[in-house]
């Protein structure tokens, strides 16, 4: 499937966002150490903008953090979608809400690009314009089925299964997939030596 550069940064950023949400994360054994929320605060919202290169993002406050919240459990509610009907009734209504407004940027050492969302936008319509037409790009694709849920049974990141074949069942092979099969070897082995 090939993936225009801008495209592929906001399906980046549209995993990341989900899997800041508290149910996102890992089961912990000790209740103590249960997951909090990937972005508590104002701060981490400007970390996440930094660390996603957003551009335009002025002055934050807890009503963008609400909204960027807001914007996150919608886009957790696409990645959960049944069929492609349903996940793009729900981008709809995020794009349409963000007030998109296509244009053409060659901004920061970026080749042209295509942004979604209005200039002067706040940080949640940026987020549900330019990762909410990744989204409907893949849709559009026919490959809706490519947004997953880890299945690792103590994960639930969410991922873009951007494999060939459509098998990627986990949200790294190095950590969920490996733990699982060492796990699944170990099982083996106990019970051969059993």
């Amino acid at each position: 499937m090939l993936i225009p550069h801008d495209t592929r940064i906001a399906l980046d950023t549209v995993v990341d966002l989900v899997n800041t949400a508290p149910e996102s994360e890992p089961l912990r054994d000790d209740p103590a150490d249960e997951p909090g929320d990937g972005l508590p605060d104002v701060a981490a919202l400007y970390a996440f903008a930094e660390r996603h290169h957003i551009s335009g993002v002025g002055a934050l406050g807890e009503k963008d953090l609400n909204a960027v919240r807001e914007v996150r459990a919608r886009f957790a509610e696409v990645f959960a979608a049944p069929d492609p009907r349903t996940a793009a009734d729900l981008v709809n209504r995020l794009v349409a809400a963000a007030g998109t407004t296509p244009q053409l940027t060659d901004h920061d050492g970026y080749d042209w690009h295509v942004h979604y969302f209005a200039p002067d936008a706040s940080i949640a319509d940026h987020l549900a314009a330019d990762c909410g037409m990744a989204l409907a790009f893949i849709i559009v694709a026919g490959e809706q089925e490519r947004l997953r849920r880890c299945e690792a049974p103590d994960c639930g990141h969410a991922f873009v299964d951007l494999s060939r074949n459509r098998s990627r069942r986990y949200c790294s092979s190095r950590t969920c997939g490996n733990r699982l099969h060492v796990a699944a070897y170990r099982a083996r082995r106990k019970e051969a030596a059993g």
